[in-house]
């Protein structure tokens, strides 16, 4: 019984690592419940939503269209501290300045890796 245990663990791991290694070492900063309770502390919640447009865009589509832009990061941290516009239609985005720095950037880290 042991050995069973033994190879099943086995395979689930080689399974991950041709996943890309995801069940190894999970790329997010923190699971999605703790982010979700940083994002509504910080008062994410009152434009945005994970799946849904709000007053700002979904947190999925921002994910979606910065996937795999190695700039996107730091924009993204300078957009939520000082806020701005014109990247998803006419709406701006508030300045976030009360939100510590560390805070933005786990809950943008968070974020990109949304799918």
């Amino acid at each position: 019984m042991a050995s069973h245990a033994l190879t099943r663990t086995v395979l689930l791991a080689l399974a991950g690592m041709q996943a890309g290694g995801a069940a190894l070492a999970d790329p997010r900063p923190a699971d999605d419940e703790a982010m979700i309770e940083l994002a509504w502390d910080s008062g994410c919640f009152n434009c945005h939503d994970v799946h849904e447009r709000v007053r700002g865009p979904a947190w999925i589509e921002v994910a979606r269209r910065y996937r795999g832009d190695e700039d996107a990061f730091e924009m993204l941290v300078e957009k939520v501290i000082s806020g701005g516009s014109g990247n998803w239609g006419d709406d701006a985005m508030s300045p976030n300045r009360r939100v510590p720095e560390e805070d933005v950037r786990t809950l943008v880290a968070w974020l990109l890796t949304l799918e």
